[in-house]
């Protein structure tokens, strides 16, 4: 399952990169559009999971103390 919409229109964009960077992947053939959108995906997904992590923090935390204090339902049937 995509968090996005993989088929939403491209949008063109400017960005200032490094010149002797940007000269050296072009002159590997580096698809530039592919590679920064498929960062772009990780950047998003790390940003994303971080904020959720953040705004449920309290809820985490209390949790794990219940957790620490009674055990788990199942901590009976594990064979391990």
């Amino acid at each position: 399952m995509t968090f996005y919409d993989p088929k939403a229109p491209k949008k063109a964009v400017n960005l200032s990169i490094n010149a002797d960077l940007l000269g050296k992947a072009r002159g590997l053939g580096v698809n530039l559009s592919a590679e920064m959108e498929a960062r772009l995906i990780e950047i998003v997904r790390a940003a994303e999971r971080e904020s959720w992590i953040a705004e449920n923090r309290e809820a985490i935390e209390d949790h794990n103390r219940r957790v620490e204090e009674h055990g788990l339902w199942s901590d009976g049937l594990r064979q391990f």
